[in-house]
């Protein structure tokens, strides 16, 4: 789940010239409003061809015009934010259920908290997670699954990023260094006593938060940060995602596939990687296989195959759900991590002031990869350990998970059987008692207030 993908993306028209590229979300929205009708009759189809009433409903006809209609409409459907769909966990043989609740919201981010509604509190320590969604195209709920593996033994927290073309230009703009400002900001808010996984992309502004607030001698510091198949140092083993990126350069970028938000949408005329040239990247680099799952729709469809049709669609409605990111953002990101590889370089900043690896030393290291990960090669998250020297060598970690991909890393059969039991497993031996972290407040406070200079050390609040 890179930052977008870089292949097989469009070109604009005029080359990325902005007197003709710039129209470009404009006629996206114009090719929707113009597909309207025909998905109107497309679903009038489906209902007409599945009545059972209709004497054409039972035959190979009837059920191949509706099967045929039912995958146009899905395939030309803009698709909303998924819902959550997770209403209880199962502890301990019991059915608990959960709350989701918003705790903390800035205009390009949510912080959703899913509340177990216990009976009675469990026995076993429940170490506080909070993991870092990407904002990389798909929402936070792709990461579904991950929550899930989490719920039963965990208090989970996740990131819920918004899409650019729902935030107001009132609201201003959003880079790298406000996404890092959000994250040590929620840090403060869950008060140092939880634990950080950052899945793929948010690998690097984690470290770079955590970093930061090392330097400060922040006491809001997590006590672990799970890394999992994030691009800390793609010039190892890079794929092509990351070859493609580093020779293209920024500019192509800039002019290529940075778009307005075309009215009446809220966040009218702020700049964005539009949701929709992603998602062309994403179905590009595996195109075959996507045309072939939509195949197989059909005749699942015909053959009322409910479970596989089931399985097709909920995958899909999670899949082709995307979201629109900030220019700046996505501009600041590329150059950073993509092109310049500023973090393992030594020269990344945040807010003018230097990012030092080598300053963490209270936080454990947990990276993850996957063997077949195409997007993230093998070796670019363990580069984490390289630059984290300071760290002790018992609070270190790395594991490679045989035969899986990318996604594989933090969702399916394997990710729960043997990568969510390691990493619980570690942030309980990296779990400190409760209240250490409320102690090393107060006593970073008795020594702000002793300060000379009456002023606190921390400038990351």
């Amino acid at each position: 789940m890179a930052i977008g993908v870089f292949g097989q993306i469009p070109e604009l028209p005029g080359g990325g010239a902005p007197v003709l590229s710039g129209p470009l979300y404009w006629m996206y929205e114009w090719g929707q409003a113009g597909l309207t009708p025909s998905r109107a009759v497309a679903d009038a189809a489906k209902f007409y061809f599945k009545n059972p009433f209709n004497p054409f409903a039972q035959t190979t006809f009837g059920k191949s015009v509706a099967a045929a209609a039912e995958v146009f409409e899905r395939a030309t459907r803009r698709y909303g934010k998924p819902d959550w769909r997770i209403e209880s966990t199962l502890i301990g043989g019991e059915r608990v259920p959960v709350r989701i609740a918003s705790v903390w919201e800035r205009p390009f981010c949510k912080l959703i908290h899913f509340e177990r509604q216990f009976a009675r509190a469990p026995r076993r320590p429940q170490p506080r997670v909070l993991i870092v969604a990407p904002m990389s195209g798909h929402y936070a709920t792709l990461l579904r699954g991950t929550v899930e593996a989490f719920l039963p033994n965990h208090d989970v927290y996740i990131t819920d990023w918004a899409d650019a073309r729902m935030v107001p230009m009132s609201e201003g703009r959003f880079d790298l260094d406000d996404y890092i400002d959000y994250l040590i900001s929620i840090l403060h808010k869950l008060g140092g006593d939880c634990h950080v996984i950052a899945v793929c992309q948010p690998a690097v502004p984690v470290m770079a938060a955590i970093a930061r607030m090392e330097t400060e001698d922040d006491p809001y510091v997590p006590y672990s940060m799970t890394l999992m198949g994030g691009p800390i140092d793609t010039r190892i083993n890079p794929t092509g995602v990351n070859k493609l990126a580093e020779q293209r350069g920024i500019e192509w970028f800039r002019t290529h596939v940075i778009a307005h938000v075309p009215f009446p949408q809220p966040g009218f005329m702020r700049e964005v990687y539009p949701g929709f040239l992603q998602l062309w990247g994403f179905v590009s680099m595996n195109l075959d296989r996507h045309l072939d799952a939509h195949k197989q729709l059909f005749t699942h469809l015909v053959e009322g195959d409910g479970d596989s049709v089931t399985k097709h669609t909920e995958f899909y409605d999670e899949y082709l759900a995307v979201m629109d990111l900030a220019a700046e953002y996505y501009l600041q990101t590329v150059e950073t991590v993509f092109v310049r590889h500023a973090l393992p370089n030594g020269t990344m900043t945040h807010r003018g002031k230097p990012v030092d690896p080598a300053a963490i030393r209270r936080v454990a290291l947990l990276t993850i990869e996957g063997e077949h990960d195409d997007i993230s090669g093998v070796g670019q998250t363990e580069a984490a350990h390289r630059l984290c020297v300071n760290i002790p060598a018992e609070k270190k970690a790395h594991y490679l998970q045989p035969n899986v991909g990318h996604y594989g890393v933090f969702n399916g059969s394997r990710f729960r059987a043997e990568i969510a039991p390691r990493i619980s497993d570690f942030m309980l031996s990296n779990n400190r008692a409760p209240g250490s972290a409320s102690a090393a407040v107060a006593e970073f406070k008795r020594r702000a207030k002793s300060d000379a200079s009456g002023q606190p050390r921390s400038k990351l609040a």
